[in-house]
């Protein structure tokens, strides 16, 4: 019996750590709201509670240009951690926090929601797993400092916006710069999220509300998925708030004006964290709190928004399932795809919307008129929220891109975003559609390390061309198949070409030497009465070409068999 007793004691003595061997309570609970906690403080307290409790798991993956991994948490009350097998039974949300480090209310309200709900606090959820990025921008999280959130009331300490590069990681998610970015990307296409929150801090009007929400549009993601987050997910989360007593509207998108004109919803193209999931039909929202309110009500705002965010999921899981599951054929089945959007003036929707008065009056610094709200003037009025988008332009969905395999930078990406990618096996010569770039225009500043391209068009032609054995072939039915639209397709706001992945097409590599063309030129007119007659149209309504003798010279070479054809020519090419 003694010996019984002693083995015992050693079996008890030998346990895992319990749930009283850590401390739990967070940075920004022993501040009182003052604080938010640093990567290092952040990290530890994910790997305690994974510890702690067997439904919860810590893992890193990938890197990021601090030298550091993103970490991935997991909180399943059955302990599995397998996606492929968790995606069969059960709905994922996927939490970001940390994109920009100084909006850092994400951070503590999602520490506090595992705990809460791994440690029994909240009912742990039967249908819904939750994932978290603690941190998703790591270099601008150790980057701490207590003054570059100019606007900002709280916390005392912050990291910097700029990742470890100064790149802005919500301008990164099509481009992929960064290797954050990337492992965004290798962890998405793990999860699959049916739910993606992005949580933020607001930079805009001073009005009554703690907590606005920014919704993918609804327009953009589109029929049955699209009404179903327009008109049963965001109302229902306004009304638990509502019950909770957290008032919330929607993202007041005005710089230096009242809300009280009007505004329109942010439309959140490719570049953006949920422009980016909705890519993939996933149902996203960012969070954004108002900067001027105390921290410390930021925080719990937060939190009982995603608390709420969790329920809506419980209760609809089964719809969530049923209105993702073969989304994609729904949208092939309509032949065209949407590449550009605009705001539809003929529909809005009429907000009761809690502000305080403001008006323009005299700076006393530059002597210009300013913008003053009045926080003892506060009001409830009506005003117009513009909502609604439409297409602006739209393309026929091609059955498969082509891609020449020179264009190795372009397939890195394909493939890190799960591409299903095919190579041709033999040189095949095939009739495609093909596209010049017609015309551009080019930021004129850097932006996001880049030079932009936008308002591009295309002439698009069919053509019989010859591609090599080991060229790409990407068919368009695909789960990629937005993020192949909205790649690949140069008209689009976050096309490859627009953010200059082809620029090299922009410069001719062969010219001529004017003394040697001009008699070539001479007897190319001889030879084509009809491009004589075109010239000499051109000569006489087109003053600055007539006056100009060089681009007379260019323009008859561009008509020529020696202009190349690699010029302008968008090597992507399309097959019907």
């Amino acid at each position: 019996m003694k010996k019984i007793l002693v083995l015992l004691l050693l079996t008890i003595s030998c346990k895992p750590s319990t749930k009283s061997t850590f401390d739990f309570k967070t940075v920004f609970e022993k501040s009182n709201g003052l604080e938010t906690a640093t990567y290092h403080e952040t990290i530890e307290f994910y790997k305690n509670l994974a510890t702690t409790y067997n439904s919860i798991s810590i893992d890193s993956i990938g890197n990021t240009d601090s030298g550091q991994p993103l970490h991935l948490i997991t909180l399943n009350p059955d302990a599995n951690f397998n996606f492929e097998n968790i995606r069969n039974n059960k709905r994922i949300l996927l939490i970001n926090n940390g994109i920009h480090p100084g909006e850092s209310d994400g951070i503590d309200a999602t520490m506090m929601l595992f705990r809460d709900i791994a440690n029994g606090e909240i009912k742990m959820p039967k249908h819904t797993v939750l994932t978290t990025i603690p941190i998703y921008n790591v270099g601008g999280s150790l980057n701490r400092n207590t003054s570059t959130r100019t606007n900002q009331n709280g916390p005392k300490a912050y990291g910097f916006r700029g990742n470890a590069r100064n790149f802005d990681l919500n301008r990164d998610f099509i481009k992929s710069d960064t290797k954050n970015a990337k492992t965004f990307a290798q962890i998405f296409h793990l999860v699959q999220p049916d739910v993606f929150i992005d949580n933020h801090v607001s930079n805009g009007a001073d009005y009554q509300y703690t907590l606005t929400h920014l919704f993918t549009q609804h327009n953009k993601l589109g029929d049955d998925l699209g009404q179903y987050l327009h008109t049963n997910m965001q109302p229902n989360l306004e009304a638990k708030l509502a019950a909770k007593q957290w008032d919330i509207t929607p993202y007041v998108n005005v710089f230096n004006k009242t809300p009280e004109a009007g505004f329109s919803q942010f439309f959140d193209s490719p570049r953006y964290s949920t422009g980016y999931t909705s890519l993939f039909n996933t149902l996203g929202m960012m969070i954004e709190t108002h900067m001027l309110k105390p921290y410390k009500q930021r925080v719990e705002g937060t939190y009982e928004l995603m608390k709420s965010m969790v329920e809506i999921i419980e209760e609809d899981h089964a719809s969530i399932k049923t209105l993702r599951k073969d989304f994609n054929q729904k949208l092939i089945a309509k032949k065209t795809y949407p590449l550009q959007w605009k705001i539809d003036t003929t529909n809005t929707t009429t907000l009761n919307f809690k502000g305080f008065e403001g008006k323009m009056i005299p700076s006393n610094i530059t002597g210009a008129d300013r913008l003053k709200f009045d926080r003892s003037k506060p009001f409830t009025k009506q005003v117009s929220y513009k909502n609604y988008f439409k297409p602006s332009l739209e393309v026929t969905i091609p059955k498969a891109y082509i891609i020449p395999q020179g264009w190795w930078n372009v397939m890195d990406l394909l493939k890190l975003n799960n591409v299903t990618i095919k190579t041709l096996e033999k040189d095949s010569t095939l009739t495609v559609q093909s596209y010049k770039i017609e015309s551009f225009e080019t930021r004129r500043q850097a932006y996001e390390g880049h030079f932009q391209h936008y308002n591009t068009k295309v002439k698009a032609s069919e053509e019989a061309i010859t591609f090599k054995k080991g060229d790409y072939i990407i068919e368009t039915n695909q789960a990629a198949f937005r993020y192949l639209m909205e790649t690949l397709e140069p008209e689009a706001p976050d096309s490859f070409f627009n953010w200059n992945f082809f620029d090299t097409i922009l410069q001719q590599k062969e010219g001529f030497s004017p003394y040697v063309w001009e008699d070539k030129a001479e007897m190319l007119l001889m030879q084509n009465p009809k491009l004589k007659i075109n010239f000499n149209l051109k000569k006489s309504y087109d003053k600055d070409f007539a006056n100009n003798w060089y681009a007379q010279l260019d323009w008859l070479h561009k008509q020529s068999v020696n202009y190349e054809k690699s010029h302008l020519q968008y090597p992507v090419y399309r097959l019907k």
